[in-house]
Formats: structure tokens, sequence, C-alpha cells
């Protein structure tokens, strides 16, 4: 009875996978939380225990994109690899690493380019912004500092097109995860991997 049990709930976990998965493509859901949530939602489910991680969704995700954007995804995932790449050269300065769906190759089109700097003092980016006469917005960002969550500038841009989002570190932050990043599939990525990417 149990084994049966387990297989009810592993099919739920895959249905609800692919639901949030939909949202993601189709609906312009960012956030796997806020996917993942949504999908539970919409199934009636309250059990939060039954719940697909992130890596399940993400899987669903490039299936569904597979059989159903394969026509348009590739060329706009270029697209945003190449905007990626010319903010990242425009930025060296920040030290800019490429994260989340355009790294990952699951980026739709309501995505944003995701790219983290690092700088001293976080006032540094929006100097350099208005120097350079860049329209933005100026928002801000929680991460995770060991045991607290702190919260960081993020910025807003367009570029051809496209936005860009720009979170601004400090330079241990990029120490820290650059260790954490030893011997695991690569979640940054900088110029010359993005460089690399647009050539493969």
């Amino acid at each position: 009875m149990a084994k049966a049990r387990s297989r009810r709930d592993n099919n739920l976990r895959r249905q609800l996978a692919y639901q949030a998965a939909r949202l993601m493509a189709e609906d312009g859901i960012t956030d796997f939380a806020a996917a993942k949530w949504k999908a539970a939602r919409q199934a009636g489910l309250a059990d939060g225990n039954l719940l697909p991680d992130n890596q399940e969704i993400e899987a669903a995700l490039r299936e569904y994109q597979g059989l159903y954007q394969s026509e348009d995804q590739p060329a706009h995932l270029r697209r945003m690899r190449e905007v990626a790449a010319r903010v990242m050269r425009d930025f060296q300065e920040f030290r800019p690493v490429l994260v989340g769906s355009v790294l990952s190759g699951t980026a739709g089109l309501h995505s944003d380019v995701n790219l983290q700097l690092y700088a001293d003092d976080p006032k540094a980016l929006a100097l350099f912004l208005l120097n350079r006469r860049y329209r933005f917005e100026e928002g801000s960002w929680q991460v995770r500092r060991g045991d607290q969550r702190d919260e960081v500038p993020r910025y807003r841009i367009e570029v051809e097109g496209i936005a860009v989002t720009l979170t601004v570190l400090d330079r241990d932050d990029e120490r820290a995860a650059s260790s954490r990043a030893a011997g695991e599939a690569p979640q940054r990525a900088r110029l010359a991997q993005v460089e690399a990417l647009l050539r493969g």
C-alpha cells in the first residue's frame, strides 16, 4: 500500500512540476517558489511536502520549452546572452557574473538578464549608471549571508528591448560565491564563459 501511495505522490509532484513550468513559460512567472505554490493552489493541494523542488521544475521547463517553444526560445535565449555579454563588457570594472535562467538556458520571453556585480561602495554603480546616462529603476534585493538576510541595491535597465537586472554585492560575497561553486555545475559565468556559450 505504501508503494502505491509513493507512486501517486511522485506522479503528483511531476504534474505540479509541469504545471509550474507552464506558468513560468507562458505566464511570465520567474520565481520558482511562486510558480510551484500557484500550481499547488490550482491543484487544490495544501501539503507543502509534495511540492516539487527547483531542479524538478527546471527539468520540466526545459522539456516544455523543447516541446512547445522550440522555434522561438533558442533564438530569444541567444539574443539575451548577447545582451548579457554586451552589458558585462560595459560594466567590467564591477566584475560582473551572469546568473539565473539566461545562464542555465531556460530563459523565456518574460525573463530578465540577471547580473551580479561587485563593488566596495554600493553607491558606485548608481554613479556609474548616471555618468553613462543609463535610464534605470532602483530597488533592493534580499540576500542570505550566513544566518541572516541583508538588503542589497538592485537596478533595472533596458538594453535593446531586453530587461537587465543588476544586483550589487560586495567583495566578500564574491569570494564566498567562488568557493561554493567549486566542483558544482556552473551557476555563475564570467564574460569569457558567456562568450564561449555564444560561440558554442
